[in-house]
């Protein structure tokens, strides 16, 4: 299973990097930055398809989705000029509570 959250985690991160680089792809018209692009998003599904061989997918997609939408949220905000106002915050943390529930409740499933 440590191979598997490490492997998700990989996984995550190669999302984040995709989604962070997306709007270089200017709409998928920059050949480069869009190979980039889809070829992150490609090793990502791979990976965790990869992943829930050995990981329930509710628990594996609930935490690649959750961490990887919260921590693109934090990059916009921090180095795209993205707002984040009270309610995306809090949103925000109600999606890694939702998380952290779903891996809590599935422990020994």
């Amino acid at each position: 299973m440590l191979a598997s959250s490490l492997l998700l985690l990989f996984a995550i991160t190669v999302e984040i990097g995709a989604t962070a680089v997306l709007p270089r792809a200017e709409g998928f018209t920059d050949p480069g930055w869009s190979a980039i692009v889809l070829g992150g998003y490609g090793l990502s599904i791979w990976l965790l398809a990869i992943v829930v061989r050995d990981m329930p997918v509710s628990v594996a997609y609930a935490v690649w989705s959750g961490v990887g939408t919260a921590a693109v949220a934090g990059i916009g905000y921090a180095f795209l000029g993205e707002s984040m106002t009270w309610v995306k915050a809090l949103s925000l943390l109600l999606i890694v509570l939702g998380v952290v529930g779903v891996n809590l409740t599935s422990v020994g499933a």
